[in-house]
């Protein structure tokens, strides 16, 4: 690390105030340290550059130290039709985030921010992709990030990214009384009230468009090969489809349905950027659009496609692409 020293010198009140009488704009601490560093200019250039040299590798070294002992957590929050990016550190567990949402509803008026990005006093803006490259980090179980979070005030919705799951996402006026009943006892630890958090918002979870996590996530048919190098599943439309989608299909009103495709790039290696939505309606007529997936979404569907094919195949998406790819390439051929 640096290694700094200390010069100190002694020197009379009077000897200083009459010398900065004649240096003008400068202090005698500023003359000072301005002697030094000519000082240090006038060294033989190799002696110079190789100490600049160590000076700048140990101090990117103590903040490569810093960075990585520092912990973030990204939020995205939504409130009288704005929406806002932006992160902590340190970060919040998801704990701490519902007690920061508890705190802020159940204020009596004039007691709380206006706002409730205005909690997080320390919060520094962030884009959408930098959110986005948060979460693929949270995903990724490292411990740098420590929570991901989209806060819906406008849809009172309260979404957390779960490193196995994916998106969790529950209504407001479940999350506030359960993290109340869950963080009581003064005796309790953090991890006990995280526990008890857990098991009371266990079963009350809801489906919300751009948060589908990996109970949403499941299929039948085969994988099929498409023309343009893709692997296409077909996904089972069984949870709220209507509540992700926008559409009106769980009813007995009308004979409408949903088929929902996903498609892995085999150039790519990862589940392309949307699902593919085909509304078949009573009356014969169809209705295409795709729905874009976010970073927690895709990292989700990629595993639950893994699975699959392991299943159905006893190989790996890039072991049975491999496969298809061969068998197409050998058939062209034979009819060359």
């Amino acid at each position: 690390m640096a290694q700094q020293e200390e010069i100190v010198l002694w020197i009379d009140r009077r000897w200083k105030d009459a010398i900065e009488k004649h240096l003008r704009d400068d202090t005698l601490r500023e003359h000072l340290e301005n002697v030094l560093d000519e000082l240090c200019n006038q060294l033989p250039e190799q002696e110079y550059k190789r100490i600049s040299a160590e000076i700048y590798a140990e101090d990117a070294a103590r903040r490569a130290e810093e960075e990585a002992a520092r912990t973030y957590a990204a939020y995205h929050v939504t409130e009288r039709g704005q929406e806002w990016y932006f992160k902590t550190s340190p970060g919040e567990e998801l704990l701490i985030a519902c007690k920061k949402l508890r705190g802020y509803v159940t204020a009596e008026k004039g007691t709380a921010p206006d706002l409730f990005i205005k909690m997080f006093a320390d919060g520094r803006p962030i884009t959408a992709e930098e959110y986005n490259a948060l979460t693929v980090v949270r995903m990724e179980n490292t411990g740098k990030v420590r929570g991901v979070f989209d806060v819906n005030f406008d849809k009172r919705e309260f979404s957390a990214v779960h490193i196995m799951d994916g998106w969790r996402t529950w209504a407001m006026r479940d999350v506030s009384p359960s993290v109340y009943h869950a963080t009581r006892s003064r005796f309790a630890s953090a991890d006990e009230q995280l526990s008890k958090l857990l098991e009371l918002l266990d079963g009350k979870e809801i489906t919300s468009a751009g948060h589908l996590s990996a109970r949403n996530f499941s299929f039948s048919d085969e994988i099929m090969m498409e023309e343009d190098g893709k692997l296409n599943f077909y996904v089972d439309a069984d949870f709220d489809v209507d509540a992700v989608f926008g559409t009106f299909v769980l009813t007995d009103k009308n004979d409408d349905w949903l088929n929902i495709y996903a498609n892995y790039d085999i150039a790519q290696g990862k589940p392309c950027d949307t699902l593919e939505l085909t509304l078949c309606k009573g009356d014969g007529s169809e209705e295409s659009w795709s729905y874009p997936l976010n970073a927690a979404e895709q990292e989700v569907l990629l595993r639950k496609m893994e699975a699959f094919c392991q299943q159905q195949t006893g190989m790996s998406l890039r072991e049975y692409a491999q496969q298809l790819c061969e068998e197409q390439a050998q058939t062209s051929e034979m009819q060359m």
